[in-house]
């Protein structure tokens, strides 16, 4: 199932944030220093590694890190606590669903209508059928969710990911999935909802941004805390699964070729030469 995406501040803040992020990582960020040719399996791994802005890169992790320790772990420990599995279930369908637009978008911007099909078929049965996305009744009638963000979009067009970013806030990225995240913001359609005159619609865009951070942080409690209890160098751990994950998700999205039309009916059986 489509993971939900990271909390999502209004669109003038997220692009500020980005601009911020880009801004302090080029103008002060020091950066990996590049083996000689001399040496070259540390040249190989520093170019497998892609992570020129490392030592910012880790600064970047380690403030975050402790913002997740003092707010939002204890946040989503007591979301845990509080509602049962069940709920915490419908919630996160709820949530998907509410970030169905985008993500059709995306699909049909990849050149893939079959997706974009599925996507738009699961928003109309979870919005009715489904109680407005409570239950995911769309998947037990063969529409299964997928993943589909600009990020994908661009690498669908042949953009290279760039180097490894750990950006304030959003956490583990690349400039591709930077960019792709701030036309997400602009491809939601409730990003234009709200404003000083529209409280009501604006408490529910915070509402929903908190609840995404909160339901994506509960449902990786206990496999961070593991990583981070286990691995030698956390900050490189998460740096390899954030990438392998990426790539996961971009195969799957490019070998996702499948007729327009589904054949509903089997073929007729070949008949035997005279």
């Amino acid at each position: 199932m489509r993971s939900v995406p990271p909390v999502r501040p209004p669109l003038g803040g997220t692009f500020r944030l980005l601009a911020l992020s880009a801004l302090v990582t080029v103008n002060v960020a020091a950066c990996a220093t590049r083996p000689p040719a001399s040496d070259p399996d540390a040249l190989a791994d520093y170019e497998q590694t892609n992570d020129p802005l490392e030592p910012t890169n880790r600064v970047f992790y380690a403030i975050n890190n402790g913002l997740d320790t003092v707010i939002l772990k204890p946040a989503a420990e007591a979301y845990r606590w509080a509602l049962p599995g069940g709920v915490r279930r419908g919630i996160h369908n709820m949530l998907s669903n509410l970030g169905t637009p985008p993500q059709l978008a995306n699909d049909m911007l990849e050149g893939k209508p079959r997706r974009a099909g599925d996507t738009a078929m699961r928003f109309v049965i979870n919005s009715t059928v489904g109680v407005l996305g409570i239950f995911d009744v769309a998947t037990k009638w063969g529409y299964p969710n997928h993943d589909s963000d600009f990020g994908m979009t661009l690498a669908s067009w042949g953009v290279p990911e760039g180097p490894f970013l750990f950006l304030p806030v959003l956490g583990p990225s690349d400039p591709r999935d930077a960019a792709g995240f701030g036309v997400n913001i602009a491809l939601d359609p409730f990003t234009w909802i709200g404003g000083p005159g529209q409280i009501g619609w604006t408490a529910f865009n915070w509402t929903r941004y908190g609840l995404n951070a909160v339901d994506t942080r509960e449902r990786v409690l206990d496999s961070l805390e593991q990583i981070k209890k286990t691995a030698l160098d956390p900050y490189a751990t998460f740096r390899s699964l954030y990438r392998q994950h990426r790539h996961a998700q971009i195969e799957e999205m490019r070998n996702d070729n499948r007729a327009t039309v589904p054949v509903w009916f089997p073929a007729a059986a070949a008949q035997p030469s005279k």
